[in-house]
């Protein structure tokens, strides 16, 4: 079981920023995953990856993908507080899910 939090990179936030950004994402996941799985997760080590993409575009696509294959996932919008415009899609985050289920759809990722 794992997490996966995939980050822009083409916003160039700062480290603070994207810690708080994938912040929100494991959050909100979590908040939304059933507890069977939340269970399931924690009992195996609460895993999380965080990975990254070069566009919003390549995050609506795995949010599109992770949706069609019945997983939890959490587009995060920035509120323009700080480093980035209001309304910026900064990162998703999709799971706690088993690892192979995972893979399928961002296993190709780097990590950030």
């Amino acid at each position: 079981m794992k997490q996966v939090i995939i980050v822009r990179t083409d916003l160039k936030m700062g480290k603070g920023k994207i810690a708080a950004q994938a912040c929100h994402a494991a959050i909100s996941c979590y908040k939304r995953s059933n507890k069977s799985d939340i269970s399931k997760w924690e009992l195996s080590g609460s895993k999380k990856v965080v990975l990254k993409v070069p566009t919003e575009q390549d995050l609506l696509e795995l949010n599109t993908i992770a949706k069609s294959e019945g997983l939890v996932s959490s587009i995060i919008t920035d509120a323009g507080h700080t480093q980035i415009e209001p309304c910026t899609r900064t990162c998703i985050g999709i799971g706690p899910a088993e690892d192979e289920v995972i893979d399928k759809i961002t296993g190709h990722l780097k990590l950030l």
